[in-house]
């Protein structure tokens, strides 16, 4: 059988002496998987020890494979030119660049599947806004800047921390859509998300993180029929209990 799109296999990261990503293995396919648990158990470093961010000083061990090519231990920027996107929780932009500068700033080839040009077809508000400091936009317009920044570098694999973080809900529903569309379209995704309506939306396959470790993966189907498990994994009382 073929390997799925991305393996990882027994990845351990280090912030100092801190081991805060502890034998972590999981593989993502055709489909989305949404990654869930309570703050602190170590989603936003697993993100960033994927994308190759984690941060001078601190030290990534294991194996992470994308179609078949081992990128653990390489620089971010081979890591997305290999084909993992990174939308970072927050956003991450620069109030000295402009949104049209955000997007031209990562030198996309003009002839790849993903162009300014096209970002702009799939956010319309920010063609709009093309000539405005990134930092000035709605949260809403903001996520849209992260994740077209991040879809110029073509990935295969993108990986989001936390994208409904502090949005509305009619704006949520909208990013939801477009994840989706994304998915639809034959890119991987690999989501993290506190919020387990946006989680269960995106994913029938939940991967639940407990203390650095994967603690169990389940269906969203039956987390969302198992309010335990929902105040178990988070922490918060049941989204719905399904009859």
């Amino acid at each position: 059988m073929a390997e799925p799109l991305l393996v990882v296999e027994d990845l351990d990261a280090y912030y100092g002496a801190a081991h805060v990503l502890q034998g972590v293995s999981l593989t993502l396919g055709a489909e989305p998987v949404a990654l869930i648990g309570r703050n602190g158990m170590g989603k936003s470093t697993l993100c960033k020890a994927l994308s190759g961010v984690l941060g001078p000083g601190n030290r990534v061990s294991g194996s992470v494979r994308l179609a078949g090519e081992e990128l653990s231990g390489k620089p971010a920027h081979r890591i997305a030119k290999a084909g993992i996107g990174y939308v970072p929780q927050g956003r991450r932009l620069f109030q000295s660049l402009t949104v049209d500068e955000h997007l031209q700033i990562v030198g996309a080839p003009a002839k790849a599947a993903w162009t300014p040009a096209r970002v702009y077809e799939l956010f319309p508000r920010l063609a709009e806004r093309r000539h405005v400091s990134g930092t000035s936009l709605s949260g809403g317009e903001q996520e849209m800047l992260s994740i077209g920044r991040a879809l110029l570098t073509n990935p295969k694999v993108l990986v989001m921390d936390e994208p409904s973080e502090g949005l509305a809900p009619t704006v949520v529903e909208t990013l939801i859509e477009t994840i989706k569309d994304l998915a639809a379209a034959g890119m991987g995704l690999l989501v993290v998300e506190q919020n387990l309506g946006v989680a269960t939306s995106l994913a029938a396959e939940i991967v639940v993180m407990v203390g650095g470790s994967i603690a169990t993966r389940i269906t969203s189907l039956e987390l969302l029929s198992d309010p335990e498990a929902q105040k178990r994994f988070l922490g918060v009382e049941p989204l719905a209990e399904v009859a």
